[in-house]
Formats: structure tokens, sequence, C-alpha cells
């Protein structure tokens, strides 16, 4: 596949303030780029990011949808949303994640009486030698926009939820991301369900924490 012929470093923009109450409102700028359509491969998610040294900002407009997500806070490894993997050392030369590694899993909806709040989870990364420290989901930031062909999800992953954070000494990050949608199939970034990104850093791709 063409996304595995190369390995991707993206700069990852500076923002202050990041998080506000009305959420992140990223900017073109902080648009992630679509590689799968290096592929030919139909894109439905615009996925942006940011940061500051208080930490992590992602956003995910979804469209094209006629249904509504499928999500459950119970059950987040088979729920549409937002999944990323995140390593704080940028180690590309190993295939089993470990404890700078990172899994967070970000859904419109799947909380509250009637399931229909946003949130966010840590989840461990299958096969990992070592994994990196449990945090409670109440540390994340989640808001949601209901909209007509879909949904625009923002999140946001403080410092202290990333073990080995530290953005003056290690300012690239290891990552990915897949959209996951029940009706629309998966979005990835760096390679495809072909390859197990999930479980192997050496798939992943690079952020840049670009400063202003």
């Amino acid at each position: 596949p063409a996304r595995f012929l190369f390995r991707y470093s993206v700069p990852c923009r500076y923002r202050k303030p990041l998080w506000t109450d009305a959420g992140l409102n990223l900017p073109d700028e902080c648009r992630l780029p679509r590689l799968a359509e290096l592929e030919g491969i139909r894109t439905y998610a615009d996925v942006r990011c940011a940061w500051n040294d208080e930490g992590l900002g992602f956003s995910v407009r979804v469209e094209g949808k006629k249904q509504l997500p499928w999500c459950r806070d119970s059950r987040p490894d088979e729920s549409d949303g937002l999944r990323l993997w995140i390593d704080t050392r940028d180690t590309h030369n190993i295939h089993r994640a470990g404890r700078f590694c990172h899994q967070f899993m970000f859904m419109p909806a799947g909380s509250g009486r009637n399931l229909d709040e946003p949130c966010g989870e840590q989840l461990f990364i299958y096969r990992a030698r070592e994994n990196a420290k449990p945090v409670r989901s109440n540390v994340f930031r989640v808001r949601r926009e209901k909209r007509a062909d879909g949904y625009l999800l923002e999140c946001f992953l403080p410092g202290t939820a990333l073990t080995g954070w530290d953005p003056a000494e290690n300012p690239k990050l290891g990552f990915t991301y897949a959209v996951i949608d029940r009706e629309l199939t998966t979005q990835t970034f760096t390679c495809g369900p072909e390859f197990p990104y999930h479980e192997d850093p050496s798939l992943w791709g690079t952020l840049e924490l670009a400063r202003p």
C-alpha cells in the first residue's frame, strides 16, 4: 500500500488558549492530511490537532452519515468514534508498546442516562510489554455538536494523562488515529487494517510539536 512506503511526520500547531468553554475551534491550519487518499480510498472525516504545554487537543468532523453513531461507554472497543495512539517518545524501532505508548477512545455519545453524552476512555494496548499509567475518564474534556449528516467531536488530553509528557525535552510524538464508524467504515492515518497499527508503534507516524 502507498502509505506503507514512507514514514510520515506532520506538524501539530501551537494554540494558547487551547480548550475554552466553547471547545477547541481549531482552524484549517491544524488539519491533518488525509493520507488514505494516496491509495484512492474515500475519506469522510476531517481530523485536526493542536497543542500547548498543558496538553493535546483533537477534533474530528464526520460527514456523510445517514444513521446515528453506535456508542456505549461500557463497550468502547466496539463503539464509533475517534481512537488515538500516542507515544511520548516517538519510538519507531519497537513492535510492542511500552509504558510511553497510550491508546484513547473518544465517542460522540454513549454516556449518561440516555446514552447521548460524549465521553472518553483510556484503553490498554494489546500485547504491550508495559502499559502506560492508568488515568480516570474524568480528566478528559469532550464536546460534541450534532450535525445533519454527522457530528463534530472535540477532545482535550491533559499532559498529566500522558506518561512521559515533556514537550521541551521530547517535541516529537509517535502518533496514529482511526475514525471508526459502522456505517462509513474506518478511516486511518498511516496504514490500514492490513497492518496491526493498533498494537505496533513502528507503524505509527510522528507529530511534531511546532512552537509558535
